[in-house]
């Protein structure tokens, strides 16, 4: 849309909350879903032992009443205090298998009879079986050997029970579980739910007051951040007054500009009025040395604090003396550049080859034979680079006339007396220092940069 302001893309990826949310049932139900199968399992073979061990009394009961008649074959002394043994079809189920496929079974089974035993066997067999009229029967047997008339018989006892009251108490058992881990999963999603929400909230504070620095309602962030997220909202309150700091700086370069250029072009005026053509050019080379002057510190204002600018001051240094050792050759001045290889210092390369160029071209000016630059650390966090010469240097209190704008302390001399005020301007946008000073080495001025940086590696030359 015409006239819109652009905008970075930004391509939202769903709810976080929402995400958690799925992640946590999706683990909740896996989670509990395996928890709830070994505890109804467990539960399940509980229940199936018990019932067992009721089947079991049975069976024992049967046995301690059977006897061996080699007439009629396997029968009770006395018949089972349980009724249900007697009632027909009722589910409980004697049977005795003897030799020469004798069979006794109790009057519930009728004219019916179980399945087969397995083959013999130690110990009790349990298993489960179709009953007469189809129903599930938990079924024990067992071989036992009693005293008959004949001598020793081996006899066969099965003992069933439905497996409807084990099945029905299984059944309740599951569904109660089951509605136990659903009540408690959805608790705990909806508790998870509830947490994240709740956590996120400096994260949507920290948007609203975002979108009201941004409408001008406030110029500060004003939130209590937790310690997970206090170091986003530092740099977020350290991007806003920087953001400041570089509209306050331009508004003001923009102000110099204007109120440097208002006596150049007044006197280019009435120049041009009385056709004064040296004047003419001469206020034009001010204009346009003003200019330059004052891009220069407005583009160092906009880089300053920048994380992406860094440079190596050694490799900027000697690509210097390289070019002013071969305009210095006529008069013989020897540059050499030593330090640490590897100092990087958080400026632009531009800035710091212009703030390097005006201290170096002044030493090769004012110099003698001599001019040293030294690159070395300046205490954690920062980096120095000297500019010494063995000329004449300053005189005491001289040094910040040095600094002012325009002042030329050697009028013998060309230039135009911003060198050093324009380092000074760009090496304070960086939060740096220059300080000026007596050269112990060779006896002239040295000048002193300090900037932020570090040491990446390499090697430390002491000067020789």
């Amino acid at each position: 849309m015409r006239g819109a302001t652009p905008r970075a893309s930004i391509a939202a990826r769903g709810s976080l909350t929402r995400r958690l949310a799925a992640l946590t049932a999706l683990w909740v139900a896996i989670g509990l879903g395996l928890l709830g199968w070994y505890v109804v399992r467990k539960d399940e073979q509980q229940i199936e032992t018990a019932t067992d061990a009721r089947l079991t009394s049975l069976l024992d009961a049967v046995v301690a009443v059977v006897s061996f008649d080699p007439l009629s074959g396997p029968i009770l002394l006395r018949s089972l205090a349980d009724p249900e043994f007697e009632r027909p079809l009722s589910g409980h189920y004697w049977q005795i298998h003897g030799p020469g496929g004798t069979i006794a079974t109790s009057r519930s089974l009728w004219d019916s009879r179980l399945h087969s035993p397995l083959p013999a066997g130690e110990g009790i067999r349990a298993r489960d079986m179709d009953g007469p009229r189809e129903e599930k029967l938990r079924v024990l047997e067992r071989d036992v050997t009693i005293s008959g008339r004949t001598g020793q018989v081996p006899l066969t006892v099965q003992v069933a029970v439905p497996r409807d009251a084990m099945e029905a108490e299984i059944a309740r058992l599951r569904h109660q579980m089951i509605l136990a881990f659903f009540v408690l999963g959805s608790g705990l999603v909806a508790a998870v739910a509830l947490l994240v929400i709740w956590g996120l909230r400096p994260l949507r504070r920290t948007q609203e007051e975002l979108v009201e620095v941004r409408q001008g309602r406030r110029l500060h962030m004003d939130i209590a951040a937790p310690s997970e997220i206090a170091p986003l909202v530092a740099e977020i309150e350290a991007l806003i007054e920087q953001n400041r700091a570089t509209v306050e700086r331009a508004r003001h370069h923009v102000g110099n500009l204007a109120h440097a250029m208002k006596t150049p072009i007044a006197v280019l005026r009435n120049a041009v009025e009385a056709e004064d053509l040296g004047m003419v050019r001469g206020q034009v080379a001010t204009l346009e040395r003003l200019v330059q002057h004052h891009l220069r510190r407005a583009r160092a204002g906009a880089l300053a604090g920048s994380a992406g600018a860094e440079c190596a001051p050694y490799a900027l240094a000697g690509a210097l003396a390289t070019a002013l050792g071969r305009l210095s050759a006529s008069r013989g001045i020897r540059l050499r550049v030593t330090g640490e290889e590897g100092a990087r210092v958080r400026a632009d390369s531009q800035d710091v080859t212009e703030m390097l160029g005006n201290l170096m071209e002044n030493a090769c000016k004012y110099g003698r034979t001599q001019v040293l630059v030294t690159v070395a650390p300046a205490g954690e966090g920062s980096i120095s680079v000297a500019v010494e010469d063995d000329g004449e240097g300053l005189e005491e209190g001289e040094d910040g006339a040095a600094l002012a704008r325009g002042v030329r302390l050697d009028e013998a001399k060309p230039g135009s007396g911003l060198g050093l005020a324009i380092v000074s301007d760009l090496v304070a946008l960086y939060g740096g220092s220059l300080l000026l000073g007596h050269s112990g080495r060779l006896g002239g001025l040295r000048a002193e940069v300090t900037l932020p940086g570090r040491v990446v590696g390499g090697r430390y030359e002491g000067p020789d």
